[in-house]
């Protein structure tokens, strides 16, 4: 079960191979009697195309939209004959659906807890990100909990070089993959690129394309159907092949291929907003300025937790994103995960009334200190931790298969 783009791409897809690899499951086994399934729930965070993007993996025998999360609880026989014994894996979203779920089904289950273990009384196994998250659990559940790590830490271990950037010095542009966040990330970014690339002319940009998202998507945000496109002295003259191209001559290369993780881990520098992106890059080990340009009430409709949803809502925009802005900028509140993860700034966070020219100013800094840079890729590397922990959730869940396929 997951919920987001970002836990699709870093936590589903490199367990649900590691499980193929281990055992044999439908779709991968044609004839094997058992299967991989993907259930995505009800989440803000999410888009609602999680499920078209996870169809080309080739990895789940059946795909249940988040649309649909109701009606399956409600009436599973709906969706096809599920098997009388199973296991539910938790990765992402709201770990009640996981108890809910398995409850209904009939099947053991585990969560992947990254922070903390909401219903360890109803977990059958706990695996833990730290031993932070066992060490918050009550004594007598700490028994059912394993720390297994970091699933981001395993990341770089998926990231292929087989298909080398050409050479240069690329620079990442992550302008998000939700409605809110496109809306200002697209011309924010690409006006952004432009003024970079004045500053250096050999530089090249690298746009990986969201799954849940694309290419037809980023140019309706960067054209002046986007009422906030109008704010920027910016504008695309089209799609060149794989790359787009801005009125002012800057190439931008689109990158189709999910995940993109070996060209991303290729790149100095990574322009990025808020979200499980930050998360990716600091596995990955990539420089980057995290950039939340709140000057657009707008953008805090992206944002997550209680105010995000409240900011959602018609007549409270307004006053909670002013309230949210005001108490961000006040608080200095941590954002990126590398940052929420270490308790401090590894990575610059730039939030307020920001411009472009600000942010390509900072770039170039930073791109003109390559000693700058690669501290922040060491501390990056510091945080990720040891790789291993997808291997040891595969472990978990498969203790918790009936005995004669988890011997498989």
């Amino acid at each position: 079960m997951a919920n987001g783009p970002g836990e699709l791409t870093t936590w589903v897809r490199p367990l649900a191979e590691r499980l193929h690899a281990m055992l044999p499951l439908r779709p991968r086994v044609p004839d094997a009697p058992s299967s991989l399934e993907l259930v995505l729930v009800p989440c803000p965070n999410a888009t609602g195309h999680e499920h078209g993007a996870a169809r080309p993996w080739h990895q789940f025998d059946r795909i249940v939209p988040a649309a649909q999360f109701w009606r399956l609880l409600i009436q599973p026989r709906r969706y096809g004959v599920w098997p009388r014994r199973g296991v539910v894996v938790f990765l992402g979203g709201d770990q009640f659906w996981t108890v809910l779920l398995s409850a209904r089904l009939g099947y053991r289950h585990v969560t992947y807890a990254e922070w903390v273990a909401r219903w360890p009384q109803w977990n059958d196994r706990i695996a833990a990100m730290s031993e932070a998250v066992r060490d918050q659990l009550p004594r007598r559940y700490r028994e059912r909990c394993r720390v297994v790590g970091d699933l981001m830490a395993d990341l770089s271990s998926f990231a292929s070089h087989d298909d080398p950037l050409p050479d240069g010095e690329w620079i990442a542009l992550l302008p998000g993959s939700k409605r809110a966040k496109l809306s200002v990330g697209m011309p924010f970014f690409l006006e952004t690129a432009d003024r970079l690339a004045r500053r250096r002319p050999g530089v090249r940009f690298l746009l990986p394309v969201a799954p849940t998202t694309s290419v037809a998507e980023l140019l309706h945000y960067s054209g002046p159907e986007n009422p906030i496109a109008r704010c920027y002295r910016t504008a695309v003259e089209g799609v060149d092949g794989e790359e787009l191209v801005t009125a002012a001559g800057t190439r931008i290369r689109l990158l189709q291929r999910h995940p993109a993780h070996g060209p991303l881990s290729q790149c100095t520098l990574a322009l990025t907003t808020v979200g499980a992106n930050t998360a990716e890059l600091g596995a990955l080990a990539v420089p980057m300025i995290v950039v939340v340009p709140t000057q657009h009430l707008e953008v805090m409709q992206a944002w997550d937790g209680g105010f995000g949803l409240l900011a959602r809502l018609p007549g409270f925009r307004r006053i909670i994103g002013v309230l949210l802005t005001v108490w961000r900028l006040r608080n200095n509140g941590l954002m990126a995960w590398p940052n929420i993860s270490a308790g401090r700034r590894v990575v610059p966070e730039r939030v307020g009334a920001i411009t472009p020219d600000d942010i390509a100013s900072e770039a170039n800094m930073w791109l003109e200190a390559p000693e700058r840079l690669a501290a922040q890729r060491e501390e990056l590397r510091a945080l990720r931790g040891q790789p291993g922990a997808v291997a040891a959730l595969a472990d978990e869940v498969r203790q918790q298969l009936p005995r004669a396929l988890g011997s498989a």
